[in-house]
């Protein structure tokens, strides 16, 4: 019997009708029995201010570090802003890597998925996510790249995956075989 790994979802998007959350939900639906599926909030984090890391820390920060020890690995789905990621998503890098030595992320194996609406599919945010994943000792996966332009002809509605659905299933196959290399 195989092993299920614990996977967490960091969505980039805050909107409540984030292309990005419908995507990665409809890759979740097509992903490997091995894996189970968290979404971990990241919008009521305080920006991270090392004046406030102390004995008592924001409440939030230690939900998220808690919430983030207890996985086996991470997706990312992010929308790209001005050619990178949102500012939300780098403070959870931020809040997660902290205090020095604690990182949250050292080790779990991570899958990068950007969408926009436009032609390039957050390109940019993806190399630059890909950047600090690098300093944070997190193994990415690197084939297949996930950069889905025109989301809103990928996704419909209801988060039905259409004609795009093989390539998405293949992505969420090649990530479960990168979380089981590092897992086992």
């Amino acid at each position: 019997m195989s092993e299920t790994y614990e996977i967490a979802i960091i969505v980039g998007s805050l909107r409540n009708e984030s292309w990005n959350r419908k995507l990665i939900e409809a890759m979740a639906a097509l992903a490997p029995k091995t894996l189970s599926f968290r979404f971990i909030e990241i919008g009521d984090l305080p920006f991270y201010n090392q004046d406030l890391e102390t004995d008592t820390p924001p409440t939030a920060w230690t939900r998220f570090r808690d919430e983030m020890k207890g996985v086996d690995g991470v997706l990312f789905a992010t929308p790209e802003y001005n050619r990178t990621v949102p500012a939300v998503l780098k403070n959870a890098i931020d809040v997660g890597s902290r205090p020095y030595g604690a990182s949250v992320w050292s080790g779990k194996p991570a899958g990068i998925v950007t969408a926009s609406m436009g032609a390039t599919g957050g390109f940019g945010a993806n190399h630059h996510l890909r950047q600090s994943l690098v300093f944070l000792d997190m193994p990415t996966l690197q084939q297949p790249e996930a950069y889905i332009g025109k989301v809103q002809d990928v996704v419909t509605e209801d988060g039905v995956v259409d004609s795009s659905r093989d390539f998405l299933a293949g992505f969420m196959s090649a990530f479960a075989k990168l979380v089981e290399i590092h897992k086992s």
